[in-house]
């Protein structure tokens, strides 16, 4: 069973191989982008608080699970994307993010890291912080372009789907082709152009910490 869970992010205020390697996507080395951190098994939690030590933003998005012990039941909070969580950072500080106890690599789609659009790590953070029930979801593909036009997550985009008679939106981070999905009611989304959004590939290997 799955229970909303806040998430956690930090407003605080790649790689040891491959130093010289160009990020040609940055026209400036200072300016900063979001990425997703590929994590050592439950690592994620202690590479947030390295993260925030380095004053670095980043996010990482929980749900709660009931848990049944022996002889009781326990909220447990783990990671919605389990060995991912996501960092705010520029060129320049690559270094001291890999650095990081737990991180194995930044997730890329091709010979550089790729960065992920804000709209996608905007839309996951409003999901964990909604109050709404929200679960897991892998498979990206399926699914109508939608616009949510009412509530918490009014303006957020992502897939409509169908699941035991209900209608769910499926909100997903494209690069490690993950997802969630979160009830709605029909009447609350509207219908996009599906040129609009973004479709991924499946995540290779970048800058691989050895």
């Amino acid at each position: 069973m799955l229970v909303p869970g806040a998430g956690v992010f930090c407003n605080c205020r790649g790689i040891r191989s491959s130093t010289k390697r160009n990020w040609g996507f940055m026209n400036n080395i200072y300016e900063q982008h979001w990425f997703a951190l590929r994590t050592r098994f439950r690592h994620e939690k202690i590479v947030c608080n390295r993260l925030t030590q380095q004053g670095l933003e980043h996010l990482l998005p929980t749900l709660v699970r009931v848990s049944q012990w022996t002889d009781r039941k326990k909220l447990i909070e783990v990671p919605l994307f389990p060995g991912y969580c996501f960092a705010r950072f520029s060129a320049q500080e690559r270094l001291s993010v890999l650095e990081a106890p737990g991180v194995l690599q930044i997730v890329s789609g091709g010979p550089d890291p790729e960065p992920i659009p804000y709209e996608e790590i905007d839309a996951v953070k409003r999901l964990t912080q909604s109050g709404l029930a929200y679960e897991p979801y892998a498979s990206l593909s399926e699914g109508t372009a939608v616009e949510i036009i009412r509530g918490p997550l009014a303006g957020v985009r992502g897939r409509l789907i169908r699941k035991e008679r209900h209608h769910y939106v499926l909100i997903a981070v494209q690069l490690i082709q993950q997802g969630a999905t979160v009830k709605i009611d029909i009447n609350d989304i509207s219908p996009i152009d599906s040129a609009v959004m973004i479709t991924g590939a499946p995540v290779t290997s970048a800058f691989q910490v050895t």
